[in-house]
């Protein structure tokens, strides 16, 4: 069977940065840098980005182009026991995309607020309240239609692309969106740094605390920053770089995808930071006490900076969330594409049975955090299922090849006979002691400050744990069952498919 393929290198480059740039990139990654010493956080981003996020993009690129294949057809070829690992990854991807569009759709219903401020003076109370409804812990309770809305019509354009395929589908999806959502941001960026008070705002990001150089929190909050907001470990880098041309130049993709990708999250920081500047300002009161992350950053802090600004507000809100539904629709493109491109292989069907079964029913299964209780599973399913699973599977994907396999070695020759720039040393200590060791402590510590608090996320442990852990548990016995299910005869054993021309099947 003919290999879907890129229809050119900007456009995989495109979409691979595409799905580096989400939410994240615009609501964690400012608040991370505050809270962990300033302008001195950099230091630790930009080892933790050469030294982690890049090797394993370049190790990611480089199986998928060797192996053209999903993950876990991927990681069959690599050797045939190891397949549960992009199983396990494509499940955790899988997890991601029912609750990653609810937030999407949250993001495209405040973008029609913001014309009229529909979120009134209490933005807080608003979202939790009047916006979602929110019920009891661990109660489903009815659909709250001004989410659920708005959900179906992102998966409507979601699927719309990922059934035309790779070429006339998430290609064309990335050339639209990503520079349209460079461009808004830019606007963004400029109006926030014309605000009173955006000095304030910037300085409270960027003056560096050097004594925090020697916590171990603040390296590991680098590490943890880079590794999910450059998507690897997802099982979407190896999906991506398995519909590359032949001759692709692997280790410059990489580069260019990881910079592209952190140069974002700087622009990010300095236009969230001159706005939160502006509202320490309007308020009279310190910075700090608007410096947050996450949902309450996004829909809570921002539509208060919304209220306060002084024209044009309206507009300045909807450029805001409509940044933030761009940046989630081509990273959900890619999150979906993972097991849809899994689907189809494992059972081999045709591409739009396996969009119309994967990505339907994770359509289905989002339908939960619709509902009144719907954030809270939102809060367990993403504490465990993203910040553990993904942690946990990269974790096992570098200690199976780069140890129990040592494939590290085949992994720098194929990309070094593709690539102007070529891998030394610094690339085998990275994959092979840095990253593994830096991945480890990462999960054991986050594990024991979620086991040893008696709240996560605000909520109890005891009542946010068994949701959480059980999707998470989930996620492997699914990885399990699927492993046990059999290849098509013969395709395992073939490494080398034919990329010359794009399947639109």
């Amino acid at each position: 069977m003919e290999r879907s393929q890129w229809g050119t290198r900007a456009g995989f480059i495109l979409a691979a940065v595409g799905s580096a740039i989400g939410l994240g990139n615009i609501w964690r990654f400012p608040y991370v840098a505050y809270d962990n010493g300033g302008g001195a956080f950099i230091v630790p981003y930009l080892i933790a980005l050469f030294t982690a996020g890049i090797p394993i993009l370049i190790m990611e690129f480089t199986m998928g182009h060797k192996y053209r294949g999903s993950a876990p057809l991927t990681f069959s070829r690599i050797h045939k026991k190891s397949e549960a690992v992009g199983w396990f990854q494509v499940f955790v991807s899988f997890g991601i995309s029912t609750y990653y569009a609810v937030i999407i759709g949250w993001a495209l219903a405040y973008s029609f607020y913001a014309f009229n401020l529909s979120w009134g003076d209490d933005t807080g109370g608003f979202l939790m309240g009047e916006y979602l409804k929110a019920g009891d812990v661990g109660a489903v309770g009815s659909f709250v239609p001004s989410v659920l809305i708005p959900l179906l019509v992102v998966w409507a354009v979601v699927l719309a692309f990922l059934f035309k395929g790779v070429k006339k589908g998430i290609e064309v999806a990335n050339r639209i969106f990503i520079p349209t959502l460079v461009v808004l941001f830019l606007i963004i960026v400029i109006r926030a740094v014309t605000l009173p008070g955006a000095g304030d705002g910037l300085d409270a990001l960027f003056t560096p605390d050097w004594s925090q150089l020697g916590n171990a929190k603040v390296w590991t909050a680098a590490y943890t920053q880079i590794f999910f907001s450059l998507s690897i470990c997802f099982a979407i880098m190896i999906t991506y770089s398995s519909y590359l041309p032949k001759k692709s130049d692997i280790t410059n993709n990489a580069f260019i995808t990881g910079l592209g990708n952190s140069g974002f999250e700087l622009l990010a920081g300095i236009g969230v930071f001159s706005a939160i500047g502006f509202i320490a300002y309007a308020t009279e009161s310190a910075v700090g006490n608007y410096a947050a992350d996450g949902v309450g950053l996004a829909f809570a802090v921002f539509p208060q900076i919304i209220n306060e600004m002084p024209f044009l507000n309206g507009v300045f809100g909807f450029l805001f969330f409509a940044s933030l539904v761009l940046a989630g629709i081509t990273s959900l493109i890619s999150i979906c594409e993972t097991f849809i491109a899994a689907f189809q292989e494992k059972f081999n069907i045709t591409r739009g049975k396996a969009v119309a079964v994967g990505g339907g029913l994770s359509a289905l299964i989002s339908l939960i955090y619709a509902t009144e209780g719907g954030v809270h599973f939102l809060t367990a399913v993403d504490r465990y299922v993203l910040t553990v699973g993904v942690g946990l599977g990269g974790l096992i994907q570098v200690l199976v090849l780069a140890w129990a396999l040592r494939k590290v070695k085949d992994f720098k020759e194929h990309a070094d006979g593709l690539s102007q720039i070529k891998l030394g040393s610094w690339w085998t200590i990275c994959l092979t002691v840095i990253t593994p060791v830096l991945l480890g402590y990462m999960i054991v510590q986050q594990l024991i400050d979620d086991f040893t608090a008696p709240y996560v996320d605000g909520y109890p442990l005891s009542l946010i744990g068994p949701w959480g852990m059980g999707a998470l548990g989930l996620v492997i016995v699914l990885a399990l069952i699927f492993t046990a299910f059999k290849w098509k005869p013969g395709l395992v054993e073939s490494e080398s498919v034919n990329a010359d021309k794009e399947v639109s099947g």
